[in-house]
């Protein structure tokens, strides 16, 4: 019978309740031979997997332990390289700034070698064209001195002679020029 049932039929009284801290003697024996039952099948199928997934959780949790510390060692190690390479850098860059010493020397040297030379021949051009300038004036010169001395000696002959004596002068010239080729 249920628990309505047996209100209805007077047998429980409503006003009346059960033990305040203790259930029902069946209740408690049925309830207890359960409990007992449930404990023991869970300790029987389900104890030796929670076993195993503890022991696999703790099995996971070393091999992450293990791989943090490797992981770290590996860090450690990349760390002191780093650090030894960074005095390699120190010596490389030392290195580095020799050798473009060196070449900047070496090109300095070069450079004042090839304006040394372009000098010289810069100097040697321009005394050969101050040769030429000085050739070229004389030879100026002497042409306008003859013009000037002709036209001098032109005027002077025209003045001084009469037409019969320039003109014996004049083939004298032709005669001597003519002889002389």
């Amino acid at each position: 019978m249920n628990l309505s049932a047996l209100i209805a039929a007077g047998e429980i009284d409503p006003a009346r309740s059960i033990h305040w801290l203790w259930p029902a003697a069946a209740e408690l024996i049925y309830g207890s031979l359960a409990s007992i039952l449930i404990f023991g099948l869970l300790f029987k199928f389900a104890g030796p997997s929670v076993r195993k997934a503890m022991a696999d959780r703790t099995a996971k949790i070393q091999a992450e332990l293990d791989a943090s510390a490797e992981a770290r060692s590996s860090a450690e190690t990349e760390a002191a390289d780093i650090r030894r390479a960074a005095g390699d850098i120190d010596s490389e860059r030392q290195r580095l700034l020799a050798e473009a010493d060196a070449q900047a020397a070496a090109m300095l040297s070069e450079g004042r070698a090839r304006l040394t030379a372009e000098i010289a021949e810069l100097e040697a051009r321009a005394e050969a064209d101050q040769a030429a300038a000085a050739s070229r004036v004389g030879d100026e010169l002497r042409t306008e001195i003859s013009r000037l001395a002709a036209e001098v000696s032109d005027r002077l002959l025209a003045d001084t002679l009469d037409d019969s004596a320039q003109q014996a002068l004049i083939e004298n010239f032709i005669q001597k020029v003519g002889s002389s080729s």
